[in-house]
C-alpha cells in the first residue's frame, strides 16, 4: 500500500459516522442464516420478553432483526466469537485493517486469499488482525462457509465472487453499536440454562439434524452435531420451557426431529434452499420452527 494512502486513512475517523438504524443486518455470511427467513419467522416470535438469548450465534440475523436491550450472543466457535466482540469493542482498527485487505484482493485476488488463509491458520495472529481475516475469508471464500480440516486449519477454497465488499465501513459501524450491551462469549449451548428465567426469551438455530444420511451438511464444529447433540438440545429446550422461558428452534422437517419435539407445537415454514447442484431439485423445502408457547 502506498505510504500516503496510509496516512490519508488513518487521519479518518470513524466515530463521527453515527450509527445508522436502517442498517440493521448481519455482517457475515452464515451458512443456514435466517435473514430470509424473517417474515415467516416473525409471526412467531413472543410479542414481549424481557432478555434475549441466542446461543448458536451464526450470522445472528434474529438478534440484528430484534435488537432487544439486553442479549446474550454465545457459540462454540470461538474465531466467531471474537470477531463479534471484536466489531463490538475495536471497530475503528478493523475498518483500517479490512479496508487493507480490500485493497490488496482486489490487485491480487488468488495470490492474496491463499496467503490470508495460511496465516489465519498458523493462529498467531493479534484479536483485531484475526478478526479482520475472519471477515475477509467470510466475503471471499467459497461460499461464505466456515469449515476447517482435523487439524482445525481452515481449507475453504476461494469463491468466485467478482468485486466482494470487504469493508463495509457503514454497516460495520451501525453493527458496533448495535452490538455495545450485547454479551458476547465463546459457550455450549447448556450454558443459557444457568441465565435465562421466566418470560426471557431463547432462540435455538443448531446445526440441522440431516435429512437423509447422505445429506450430511453438519460439518459446523470440527466434531459435527450428532443425534446425541440433538437429544441434549432438546433437553435444553424441555428444561427452559418448565422454567416458563420462551423458547423457539429451527430445525430440518424430518421425523426424527418431530419425534423429539412432540410435546411442543410443531410450525412448517418454507426455506428457498438449492439442496442439489441439479437445477430442476431446487427450490422450497421444508423446515420446522417449534415452539413451547
Amino acid at each position: 500500500m502506498h505510504h500516503h494512502q496510509l496516512n490519508l486513512f488513518n487521519s479518518l475517523d470513524f466515530q463521527i459516522i453515527s450509527s445508522n438504524p436502517g442498517l440493521s443486518r448481519p455482517f457475515l455470511k452464515w451458512v443456514g442464516g435466517k435473514r430470509r427467513l424473517i417474515p415467516q419467522l416473525e409471526k412467531y416470535i413472543p410479542k414481549t420478553f424481557k432478555a434475549y438469548y441466542e446461543p448458536f450465534l451464526g450470522g445472528g440475523a434474529v438478534f440484528f432483526h430484534l435488537l432487544p436491550q439486553s442479549g446474550v450472543l454465545t457459540d462454540i466457535n470461538e474465531d466467531l466469537i471474537n470477531t463479534y466482540c471484536a466489531v463490538r469493542d475495536d471497530v475503528n482498527s478493523l475498518i483500517q485493517l479490512l479496508w487493507e485487505h480490500q485493497q490488496n484482493h482486489e490487485r491480487s485476488p488468488q495470490q492474496y486469499y491463499y496467503q490470508i488463509r495460511e496465516s489465519y491458520s498458523r493462529n498467531n495472529l493479534a484479536r483485531a488482525a484475526r478478526a479482520a481475516s475472519f471477515i475477509y475469508l467470510n466475503k471471499t471464500c467459497f461460499n461464505g462457509l466456515y469449515r476447517v480440516n482435523s487439524k482445525g486449519e481452515f481449507n475453504v477454497p476461494l469463491g468466485s465472487y467478482k468485486k466482494p465488499k470487504i469493508c463495509n465501513t457503514e454497516l460495520l459501524i451501525s453493527v458496533s453499536n448495535q452490538l455495545k450491551n450485547a454479551t458476547i462469549e465463546t459457550k455450549p449451548f447448556t450454558h443459557v440454562l444457568n441465565h435465562a428465567t421466566a418470560d426471557d426469551f431463547v432462540y435455538f438455530d443448531p446445526p440441522y439434524h440431516p435429512i437423509s444420511s447422505t445429506s450430511n451438511f453438519t460439518s459446523y464444529s470440527r466434531d459435527g452435531f450428532s443425534e446425541k447433540n440433538q437429544l441434549e438440545l432438546r433437553d435444553t429446550f424441555e428444561k427452559l420451557a418448565e422454567k416458563g422461558v420462551k423458547v423457539m428452534l429451527s430445525n430440518s422437517d424430518c421425523q426424527f426431529i418431530r419425534e423429539i419435539y412432540a410435546g411442543f407445537n410443531i410450525h412448517k415454514i418454507w426455506a428457498g434452499r438449492s439442496i442439489n447442484s441439479r437445477g430442476d431439485k431446487r427450490g422450497k423445502i421444508s423446515e420446522v420452527l417449534i415452539t413451547n408457547y
